[in-house]
C-alpha cells in the first residue's frame, strides 16, 4: 500500500502532527491477555483525544510475537477503535525482526486495516547502513513507514545523518519517530530529512520521553551551504503518553499553540522539566530503563485500567526503588495526572 492510497483524513492527521500513545498490553495474573482491560485502554486513549494508536510496539512488549499475540492484539485494538468512534484514527502497527519477519508483519497489519508501520531496526545491529536501507525499502513496499530511531539503551542502533537522508528518500516513508534520547542524534535525523528535501513529505514525531514538550514547541534551524531551513517536530508517538493521556493532550495543544511564536511562555518551557521528572520514575532511568514498561503499568493499575503490572517476561517488572520514585512523582506532580477523568469513565470503558 502506498501512502497516496491511505484514507486522506488519516494522511492529513499524520501530516499535521497528533498524539499517538504507544498501547500497552493488559495481562491477567497468569500472564494471558486480559481482553476487557485491553479494550478499556483503547477506549481510554480514544476518549482522551488521541489522534492515533501505536500497537505491537515496544510498550506493547515485543514478546507478543513469541506467544502468538501479535495478530490478535492488533485485531483487538482495530476492532475496538472502529466500534468506539467514527472519527478517523491513525492506526500504526509495530514491525520488528529480520526483513522476512518485518515484511510478514507489514502484510498482517495492512490486512487488518492499519495505516502505517513503525519499523524497529533493533534486530539489525550487525548490519551495515546500506543493508538497513535495503531492509527498509523492502518493508516500505508493503505499507507506509514511520521510521524509528530507538535509543540504544533498549536495543536501538546508532545511525548517521546520512542514513536518515537515505531513509527519507524512500517514497513510502511518511513520518519518523525520533527517540534516541540524545540531542546530537536527534539533530542527525533532522539534518538527514532536510538534506533529502523531505521535510514537506515526512512528519517528524518525538519519541524523546526525556524532552517531550521542548521537542514539540522549539524550532530547529538547519544550515546547509549557508541556507537555513527551519523545521518543527509536529507530533508525538510515546510510551510516556500511554499514561495520563488526557493531560498529555492538553500539554500537546499548548505546545502546538506556542509553536512558531517569537516568544514562548516561561511556564510552558518549565513544564518540560516536570514532565521529564515524571518520566524518570515511570521509565526507570535510575536502572537504565529496565522497568520502563512496568512503570507505566503501575500508573494504569492505580487508575483501574489494568489489574496488575504483569509483563510477559516474569523477569520484567519494577526495579528496586522504582515504586518509591513513582510515589514521589505522583505526589509532587499530581496536577499532571488525569485520575479524575479516568475515574469518571472507567466503568463505561470496562463494560
Amino acid at each position: 500500500m502506498r501512502h497516496s492510497e491511505m484514507n486522506p483524513e488519516v494522511r492529513r492527521l499524520i501530516a499535521e502532527g497528533i498524539v499517538i500513545p504507544a498501547h500497552p498490553l493488559a495481562l491477567n495474573a497468569d500472564r494471558t491477555l486480559d481482553v476487557a482491560h485491553q479494550r478499556a485502554l483503547t477506549r481510554y486513549y480514544i476518549d482522551a483525544g488521541a489522534g492515533g494508536l501505536a500497537v505491537g510496539v515496544h510498550t506493547t512488549q515485543f514478546a507478543i510475537r513469541g506467544v502468538g499475540l501479535y495478530k490478535p492484539v492488533l485485531e483487538l485494538a482495530a476492532e475496538t477503535a472502529a466500534s468506539w468512534t467514527k472519527r478517523p484514527l491513525a492506526m500504526v502497527a509495530g514491525l520488528v525482526g529480520s526483513t522476512r519477519q518485518a515484511v510478514a508483519e507489514a502484510k498482517i497489519a495492512r490486512g487488518i486495516g492499519y495505516h502505517a508501520g513503525l519499523l524497529s531496526l533493533a534486530a539489525l545491529k550487525s548490519a551495515s547502513e546500506q543493508e538497513i536501507v535495503a531492509h527498509c525499502e523492502a518493508v516500505a513496499r508493503e505499507i507506509p513507514l514511520v521510521g524509528f530511531y530507538l535509543q540504544p539503551a533498549v536495543g536501538g542502533v546508532i545511525l548517521s545523518a546520512d542514513f536518515w537522508r537515505r531513509f527519507a528518500a524512500i517514497d513510502n516513508v511518511i513520518a519518523i519517530k525520533i527517540a534516541p534520547f540524545n540531542r546530537y542524534r536527534t539533530l542527525d535525523v533532522l539534518r538527514g530529512v532536510a538534506t533529502a528535501n523531505a521535510l514537506d513529505r515526512i512528519t517528524l514525531y518525538t519519541g524523546n520521553d526525556d524532552h517531550i514538550l521542548l521537542d514539540l514547541m522549539l524550532p530547529f534551524d538547519l544550515r546547509d551551504q549557508g541556507v537555513t531551513t527551519r523545521a518543527h517536530i509536529k507530533g508525538g508517538l510515546l510510551g510516556h503518553w500511554s499514561v495520563w493521556t488526557a493531560s498529555a493532550l492538553k500539554q500537546f495543544e499548548m505546545c502546538r499553540a506556542a509553536r512558531g511564536k517569537t516568544s514562548l511562555p516561561a511556564d510552558l518551557l518549565a513544564l518540560d522539566a516536570r514532565v521529564t521528572d515524571c518520566n524518570s520514575a515511570l521509565f526507570d532511568v535510575a536502572n537504565n530503563f529496565h522497568g520502563c514498561i512496568a512503570g507505566c503499568h503501575e500508573i494504569l493499575r492505580r487508575q483501574g485500567l489494568m489489574q496488575g503490572i504483569w509483563c510477559l517476561d516474569p523477569a520484567e517488572g519494577l526495579s528496586p526503588g522504582q515504586m518509591a520514585e513513582i510515589d514521589r512523582v505522583c505526589r509532587e506532580h499530581a496536577d499532571l495526572a488525569d485520575d479524575a477523568f479516568v475515574a469518571a469513565n472507567l466503568q463505561k470503558w470496562l463494560a
